[in-house]
């Protein structure tokens, strides 16, 4: 299927948020944790896309940040130290334009779901979030524009497994769909146009990951 964009959402309940918010976008549901994403964003490269993206929840790793915050990457860091630069000021303003508050973040990947100690570490190598497989699916891009959506879901302040995690997974979800149609505005302007994403000198070639 020929599509402007293709929108990877790792979860169900992520695709199922996002699928049909984005008219003409290809919604593909890839999996938890990057031993999915990593043959996930292979499989992606070959797609006729012209821009791709991800679209998902999020923990946070800032204590600024609470449940229903809207975060776009302006950087992937992996799990060894490799850094991906992105360019994020398209889609906020995409997400401006829709009267949606959202901020740039630098978002770590993680294999598994992060609390306490490690949240305060990757903290302090710079990260403000977390998610299991934005990283591994940046390969995916492969010289096409590439925008990572995600909203905070959970945080230090408010850990993933609290009694009321039902209620608010509905109303973050409800928040990502509402996000969502942002993507298709960036995805338009940007096809063709902007670089894909790189890796900051010094890093391993992390795009190659996954390829």
């Amino acid at each position: 299927m020929t599509s402007l964009l293709w929108i990877a959402a790792p979860l169900r309940v992520e695709a199922l948020a996002v699928r049909g918010a984005v008219p003409g976008a290809r919604v593909v549901r890839t999996g938890m944790g990057p031993n999915r994403a990593i043959p996930a964003a292979a499989r992606l490269r070959g797609s006729p896309a012209a821009a791709l993206a991800v679209a998902g929840v999020c923990g946070a790793l800032d204590r600024r940040y609470a449940p229903g915050d809207v975060l776009v990457a302006s950087a992937l860091h992996g799990p060894d130290g490799e850094r991906i630069a992105l360019a994020p000021e398209r889609l906020l303003a995409a997400l401006a334009a829709l009267g949606i508050d959202a901020e740039p973040a630098a978002i770590a990947g993680v294999p598994r779901l992060a609390a306490g100690w490690k949240r305060e570490e990757l903290l302090a190598g710079g990260a403000c979030a977390v998610d299991m497989e934005s990283f591994w699916l940046a390969a995916a891009a492969a010289g096409r524009p590439f925008a990572v959506l995600r909203v905070v879901l959970d945080g230090p302040v408010r850990e993933l497994w609290r009694p009321d995690l039902p209620l608010r997974l509905v109303s973050v979800l409800r928040r990502l769909r509402a996000a969502a149609p942002a993507l298709g505005a960036w995805a338009a302007e940007v096809a063709g146009v902007m670089p894909a994403p790189y890796p900051s000198a010094g890093a391993r070639p992390a795009l190659a990951r996954g390829a």
